[in-house]
């Protein structure tokens, strides 16, 4: 009698003291821990390459802004030097300063009012004129002359006197007008005997 009253206290014991999670919680199917072992395992290796591609793709991005930048000093410093004259007072004038200078030209300004001396020491036509007149690489450059004509005249080295834009064409560079408009016009090289040819053609 007294060992069935110790038996029944020792079950009633057991009972109580384990916690309620551990007397009704179902048994874990092996498969089901195997698979969540395998799920975890698996995504692991799946975060790491992606975040070790976005690092690739970061460092290839800069490394490509990187030869761009250095690309583009080098090309500045191989443009020859330019001397712009011009009027103290001509405005588009200093537009078209501003152009070049954009564009990577290395540009010193020299202002004066009496043009004509220098137009003629450089040979420009009759009636070739403009309101400025720039030396580069051993050639002339009068007027509007947009930049990427003058870099084109430096790369492929014409036996010429220079560039030649007559007269001051609505939109050309430094001549920019408020609704975007551009005359049609003519970047002429001008031979050394002082003939002109078509060098490009703008807005036509």
């Amino acid at each position: 009698m007294k060992l069935h009253a110790l038996t029944a206290a020792t079950l009633l014991f057991t009972t109580i003291a384990l916690p309620a999670c551990a007397r009704q919680s179902p048994p874990v199917a092996a498969g089901a821990a195997t698979a969540s072992i395998a799920t975890g395992a698996a995504s692991a290796p799946a975060a790491s390459a992606s975040t070790s591609s976005a690092s690739v793709t970061a460092a290839s991005d800069g490394r490509a802004a990187a030869v761009a930048n250095a690309s583009n000093a080098a090309a500045a410093r191989e443009l020859s030097p330019m001397v712009v004259h011009k009027s103290e007072f001509c405005g588009c004038c200093g537009l078209w300063v501003d152009h070049m200078r954009e564009a990577g030209f290395q540009v010193e300004v020299r202002n004066t009012e009496d043009m004509n001396p220098i137009k003629q020491q450089l040979g420009i036509p009759a009636g070739k004129g403009s309101c400025h007149t720039a030396e580069v690489g051993g050639y002339f450059i009068e007027g509007h002359v947009p930049a990427q004509d003058v870099k084109r005249l430096l790369m492929e080295k014409p036996d010429a006197r220079g560039l030649a834009v007559p007269g001051m064409p609505a939109g050309s560079p430094g001549m920019e007008m408020p609704d975007g408009r551009v005359q049609p016009y003519t970047v002429e090289l001008v031979g050394q005997d002082g003939s002109t040819s078509v060098f490009t053609r703008h807005a036509q």
